[in-house]
């Protein structure tokens, strides 16, 4: 493991002193999920002076609920948006690149159970390679109905014609957000979680900064900017409507958020390095079978919802579906008793004017950057692939409205973010249990901590603990368990099972409460009812 230099420290009472001074910044992002905390590095690299609050925990929200795919979009070049499929492509080569050891390619494999399958989707697939031209991860592949079964043991075989081999990427989205957090605050940026943005403040009619609230000691803070992105994902509305009554009109919403369910079951589902793809399930949408930190993703929905809950829970009937369809096309059906976690995501899904948000699968999940009169600029939709693109189109909003003085983009394009080793020096891959492999560079600096070699569970040591808290802004048992360790989404009971250890860790580190019940009756959530 190579040397790395030390990380910074992510001590509370020192954020908040740094909250607590008096003085204007460049750019005030509101939300701490992939888009803003995208923002974030860009800017910062740039040279601004910048700030991020998160009302809860970076990615507790969207960002931590992903497919785990780094896509090009291949649904989306059925739809015949080639701009986008050609950008996501970009963008995915950029992001295996700049976080090696939180991102590698991934193999799908699309069976065919009837002649034409085989042909009709590996002619789009082909078509998908040619876009990404030099950026490509491997070949498209024409296989036979031996070679998918080689690839996808379990696989239904029955009526199996053949099926089709292509590439994408995967990554571990909620560390791949703290890598983008750590990576902002080291190039200057203060960024702070559990401080929620309340008010945005007005100076001559133009948003000139935002009042927050440290959660945990209920203590306010005036932060100035000169230019406020409001990067809120599903939440944007609020506070566009809270802008829309400052300036005495309304304003109507952007968005229709849409739940995306996602359902684990263990590797014997798909002992397999290959992900399972069904393009066109009973209603039309598409099914993935995804190996993932030793265990397979089943998912996913896309189902409107018209709440905005933190922790939304999934309908019955989209747990049937998930199962049910899995069960078409695997050797063996899973059922509720095979759960080990299930998590559900609101995806922040741009509304068309003339939309009323009944059908959420026709609505783009390009991303849309505005401002208003008062030069609140707001950033919604998009995925977590284009995060970067979303990030400079964001700052060019804000020098297009003269909030910011302009300055050259592409500063991140080849910027490692914090932890990624050189390409030559990744030897794992996203199926493979979560360890220390995943912390990159910084591998050395975990090893090195007390209780290094004491293991709560598998891929969760003590040393990981201690390492979240003083170093990845960790400040609950949810904050380690659900988002530093993967553990709650891979396998809720056995997160439920080393909670008090790891509340006792943190209680050490911090001082403070872990919220040790709250976890538990989190976790509980996480599973269905039997």
């Amino acid at each position: 493991m190579s040397a790395a230099p030390s990380p910074l420290s992510t001590a509370r009472a020192d954020l908040l002193t740094r909250l607590a001074q008096l003085e204007t910044y460049d750019l005030a992002i509101i939300g701490g999920g992939a888009t803003g905390l995208g923002v974030a590095v860009d800017a910062a690299a740039r040279g601004f002076k910048v700030v991020l609050l998160e009302s809860m925990d970076f990615a507790k929200g969207t960002s931590s609920r992903a497919t785990k795919l780094v896509h090009g979009g291949v649904r989306y070049l059925a739809q015949g948006n080639i701009s986008l499929v050609r950008e996501a492509l970009h963008e995915r080569t950029t992001l295996l690149h700049n976080a090696p050891h939180l991102a590698q390619p991934l193999a799908f494999v699309m069976p065919s159970y009837k002649l034409l399958d085989t042909p009709f989707y590996g002619v789009g697939l082909k078509m998908y390679d040619a876009l990404a031209g030099k950026a490509g991860l491997g070949s498209t592949e024409f296989l036979s109905a031996a070679k998918t079964v080689k690839y996808l043991p379990t696989v239904q075989q029955k009526s199996l014609k053949g099926g089709v081999k292509y590439w994408d990427g995967q990554f571990d989205d909620a560390r791949l957000a703290l890598a983008l957090a750590r990576t902002a605050a080291a190039k200057g940026a203060l960024l702070v979680n559990y401080c929620a943005a309340e008010t945005l403040i007005y100076e001559d009619n133009k948003v000139a900064g935002v009042i927050c609230k440290d959660t945990e000691s209920g203590r306010s803070f005036t932060v100035h900017a000169k230019c406020v992105v409001n990067a809120t994902g599903p939440w944007v509305d609020l506070f566009r409507q809270q802008d829309a009554q400052a300036q005495g009109k309304p304003v109507k919403p952007m968005v229709a958020p849409s739940q995306g369910v996602h359902v684990v079951v263990d590797r014997d589902f798909l002992p397999s390095d290959h992900a399972l793809l069904i393009p066109k399930t009973a209603d039309g949408r598409v099914l993935f079978a995804v190996p993932w930190l030793g265990k397979v993703i089943l998912g996913t929905t896309d189902t409107p919802r018209h709440d905005l809950a933190r922790e939304p829970l999934p309908f019955p009937q989209e747990l049937d579906f998930i199962l049910s369809e899995a069960g078409k096309y695997l050797n063996r059906q899973p059922t509720l008793a095979d759960v080990r976690s299930m998590w559900v995501g609101l995806r922040p899904l741009v509304k068309p004017q003339d939309d009323d948000g009944a059908n959420t699968k026709k609505i783009s999940r390009e991303h849309t950057v505005m401002s208003s009169k008062t030069g609140l600029v707001t950033v919604t939709g998009g995925k977590w692939t284009t995060y970067r693109a979303m990030a400079e189109d964001v700052l060019t909003e804000c020098f297009d409205i003269g909030r910011l003085p302009s300055r050259p983009a592409g500063v991140t394009v080849h910027l490692p973010l914090m932890g990624a080793p050189a390409q030559a020096q990744v030897k794992h891959r996203m199926n493979q249990t979560q360890g220390v492999h995943s912390y990159g560079t910084e591998g050395a600096t975990v090893q090195a901590l007390p209780g290094a070699d004491v293991w709560l569970t598998e891929g969760l040591s003590e040393a990981m603990v201690r390492f979240a808290a003083r170093y990845e802004y960790a400040r609950t048992v949810e904050d380690m368990l659900a988002r530093r360790s993967r553990l709650l989404f891979l396998d809720a009971r056995k997160a439920a099972e080393v909670a008090p250890r790891v509340a006792a860790i943190l209680n050490e580190e911090l001082e403070c409460d872990a919220q040790l019940d709250d976890f538990l009756v989190l976790a509980k959530q996480y599973l269905p009812a039997v």
